[in-house]
């Protein structure tokens, strides 16, 4: 019985560091090697394809949505990046695939060349490299947004579903016109696109940088809604999650909700959606 017990403690000591728990509702986060970057041919040297390797490496580390295993852990990643280095045309070439360990099945090919390697654009190398491995959908569940009016506060609750399906639990429409106003409590149903990125990406609103985590686009069925939000869609949404991933922004648009015909009196602009999201359950 001693001899059972000291095999099982044994068994999970051994298991790997890096082995990661599921997240709620199924999504996980993948390990990714990076191997050494290889030299191919005359002009670069193995020093180069070091400092390939830590390039690469330093550019994922910083990914939300991936574990990076680099030096002796590598082999041990579910997905592995094989690297090589060369000198092409006076240019330093790089060239990396992405490859499911399981399977052996190459999911990602990537290509960049330039001066010297501080001149290649690391993070459009490593992007195309990680763009085929799962990302974890963080989308999942219900989520609520509440916006403050002058005459009460508009609210939208949606779930998100693993079938890429939308339940509308409630969408309030509105419209301000002089002293009237009107609020509809819709309720419906609606599909949605969802497409995160390992890395983080920058755009531009409202005239400033942010980063981005996804993009998003939805298509909404509503009852009871006023109506010219009977059918409501938005396309190209980016997505901005918190640090803890129970709220997040859409950054350049959002989800059509009111019209305001008064002014800046009543809302500061005349077109109001539902940007800002907090998960319920």
């Amino acid at each position: 019985m001693k001899k059972a017990v000291f095999a099982m403690v044994f068994i999970i000591a051994a298991l790997p560091v890096f082995a990661q728990a599921p997240l709620p509702g199924g999504a996980r986060i993948y390990t990714v090697g990076v191997l050494p970057f290889e030299v191919l041919g005359n002009g670069v040297s193995e020093g180069d394809a070091a400092e390939a390797t830590r390039l690469v490496i330093a550019e994922l580390s910083p990914s939300r949505t991936l574990t990076i295993l680099p030096g002796d852990q590598a082999k041990n990643g579910e997905y592995l990046v094989h690297g090589k280095i060369s000198r092409q045309n006076n240019q330093i070439v790089i060239t990396a695939n992405t490859q499911q360990a399981s399977s052996g099945r190459i999911t990602n090919t990537s290509k960049e060349q330039g001066a010297s390697l501080g001149a290649i654009s690391m993070f459009s190398f490593c992007a195309q490299l990680t763009d085929f491995i799962p990302y974890p959908n963080y989308l999942l569940g219900k989520w609520r947004s509440t916006i403050d009016m002058i005459d009460g506060p508009v609210t939208c609750i949606l779930e998100f579903r693993a079938d890429r399906t939308v339940m509308v639990e409630q969408y309030e429409t509105w419209e301000h016109n002089g002293t009237d106003s009107l609020k509809y409590q819709a309720i419906g149903t609606g599909t949605y696109t969802f497409a995160g990125y390992h890395l983080r990406r920058s755009v531009t609103a409202a005239g400033q940088r942010v980063l981005s985590d996804a993009a998003l686009s939805i298509h909404l069925n509503l009852e009871d809604a006023l109506p010219k939000y009977t059918k409501t869609s938005a396309s190209g949404l980016m997505v901005a999650f918190n640090e803890s991933r129970n709220g997040f922004d859409l950054v350049n648009g959002g989800m059509p909700c009111g019209d305001n015909y008064t002014g800046p009196s009543v809302y500061p602009s005349a077109n109001v959606s539902y940007t800002r999201f907090s998960k319920t359950e």
